[in-house]
This record gives structure tokens, sequence and C-alpha cells, in this order.
């Protein structure tokens, strides 16, 4: 039994605005700095044990779980002029995402900012500047070891390079569905953990600067550096990605539009566009998940001349073989 009820497309959900795209990115870094600099700054082993390195990671990958279906979830110039150089972000789109990201790290700061002026043991500002001046990425005086400019530089281009490349790899169209924000996150854990020693762990523009706007002027002055080095870094892998990266994921964001792969990457892709024979039946989903039955009377031998097809033998197959077919399948 049917319904009678023509077939009709089923559209893919359409493409967000570009005004939520860059509330999008405003609330990500927003996240970031709120929750994994406030992470640095109030916790301790016996009240919070919670490490900075993972406070970080796991801020990112929460925000992109929640927003990345919209803006595709950078959270960082050096990620969206990445991704643009990658063709998997609109070039458009970029001046509105870098100014988006440095409004809501900067707003997350500075509620930081406000809390910690609330401490009557901390309500002189130089003892606040104090504070974020150490919160502030670094070199030579300002490094958590002391390193010099250098070490500094290339520390932030090889890890913000391994960031990125995380990202394209993770959302690829090959990737599998649904691990994208986990493995960004636990990669920038890791990479924050790796070269935290060396810069204090910048890989984003907008964190660096959100913190060194509320630091000692020393910190200002070494700001252009963790601007230069996460965009080298980001641009060097898109880069490489648009030379040998998968054909049909280079150049999708065209001028033309104002699309983002990244965020295709974390939307749900069970509902596809299918295209359906206007006026053919659809059938109830009861009488569709039901097995049809029919006895073989012989009319359909007689009508054909021919005997049904056999089904195919099942002798000697292996559960090897029934895992192929099952990957077949779902490829």
């Amino acid at each position: 039994m049917t319904t009678g009820v023509p077939a009709t497309a089923v559209k893919a959900p359409a493409e967000f605005g570009v005004v939520s795209k860059l509330v999008a990115e405003a609330f990500g870094t927003f996240l970031l700095t709120f929750g994994a600099l406030g992470v640095a700054l109030f916790s301790s082993p016996s009240s919070a044990p919670i490490p900075t390195p993972f406070a970080v990671g796991l801020s990112i990958a929460v925000g992109i779980a929640s927003v990345g279906h919209i803006s595709g979830g950078h959270f960082n110039p050096a990620v969206t002029v990445g991704l643009a150089v990658a063709g998997r972000t609109n070039w458009r789109l970029v001046p509105g995402y870098i100014a988006s990201q440095l409004v809501g790290g900067i707003v997350g700061t500075l509620l930081l900012w406000v809390t910690v002026r609330t401490l009557p043991s901390l309500a002189q500002s130089n003892n606040v500047q104090t504070i974020f001046t150490q919160l502030s990425n670094g070199v030579d005086d300002l490094s958590p070891s002391k390193f010099p400019m250098a070490g500094g530089l290339l520390a932030e281009v090889v890890a913000t390079a391994a960031f990125v490349a995380i990202i394209l790899f993770v959302t690829s169209k090959r990737a599998v569905k649904g691990m994208a924000p986990w493995a960004i996150g636990l990669g920038l854990a890791v990479l924050v953990q790796a070269i935290a020693p060396i810069t204090n762990a910048s890989l984003n523009p907008a964190r660096s600067t959100a913190t060194a706007v509320f630091a000692d002027w020393t910190a200002l002055g070494q700001l252009w550096i963790f601007w230069v080095a996460p965009i080298l870094g980001g641009a060097i892998t898109g880069l490489i990605f648009r030379g040998f990266g998968s054909p049909d994921e280079l150049h999708s964001a065209t001028a033309g539009g104002v699309t983002d792969l990244t965020a295709e990457a974390t939307r749900d892709d069970s509902v596809r566009v299918s295209e359906a024979v206007e006026g053919t039946p659809v059938s109830t989903t009861a009488e569709a998940a039901e097995p049809k039955h029919v006895a073989d009377t012989g009319a359909d031998r007689a009508v054909t001349g021919s005997e049904p097809a056999a089904p195919e033998p099942t002798a000697g197959r292996t559960p090897d073989d029934d895992a192929r077919d099952f990957f077949d399948k779902n490829r």
C-alpha cells in the first residue's frame, strides 16, 4: 500500500548567512580566551586540576562542535588564512572572520581583566598588567624559558603549520565523520604543550592580541611576531595542500559565493539532495521497511520466457568477504 503522495526532491540545508558566520567566529574565539585563559589564571591543582593545554584544546573542540557547522570553527586568523590559501574558505570571508575573532577574543579577555580587578589584593593596575604579561606570548625575556626570537619564530611557524594540516586532513570528505572537533582540539592541546616553554604557545594571533592589549608595553612590542609566524605557518600548509591535495576539495569556495567547506564537515550529512521523478508514489516507512515476498506462480516465466535469476551462491564466503561488502556499500 502506498500513500499516493508524489515524491519531491529533498533539499540540503541552506548555507548560513555572513552575519551568522561572523557571530559564530566571535563566539568561538570568546570561548577560547575566556575559558582557556580563565583556566590558566584561576586554576590550581587542588581546586581546578585541568591542565591549561588541555583546556585550550577542549575549548576549541567544544566551540567547533557548537558552531562549526555555521562558520567552520576557525577562531584563529592563521587558520582562516591557511584555509583560504588552500581553497577551502572564500577570500571574501577572511577580513570579516579576522575582525570577528579579534572582537570575540578581546571581549573574553576583558571579562577576565574585570574579574581579576575585583580582588582587593590585585586592584592596582600594575599588578593586573603583570598577570596579563605572564599570560601573553613572548620571546627573550618574555619567553618562559628565555628562548630567543629565532627559536620562537621557528616554533610558532612549525606548530601552526601542523595545526592547520590537522584541520585540513580531518575535515576532508574522506575523513571519519564526527571526529573533526575532537581531533582538532586534541591536536591543538598537544602542540600547545609542546611549545609552551618557548613562547607560551600562541598559534593564534587573536589569542595573542587579546592578552597583549591588557599587558605591559613589552608584550605589545613583540605582538607582531605572533601575527607573522602563525599566519606564515598556516599559509605554508595551505600552499602545500593546494598543490598536492585532492582535486575535488580544491578551489571549491568560489569567488561568487561565501561558502566555507570546513563548515560542511561538521554538519549532519544524512540529508542529501535526491532526485525523484515527479508523480512517483512514495511508500510509507513501514511498507518500505517490510520485505515483499512474492510467490513464484510461473507467470513471470510465461511472460518473459526465461527462468527467474537465481540468487548468488553464498557457499564458501568468509566473514572477511562480508566485511568488505559492508564497507564497499557504505563508502
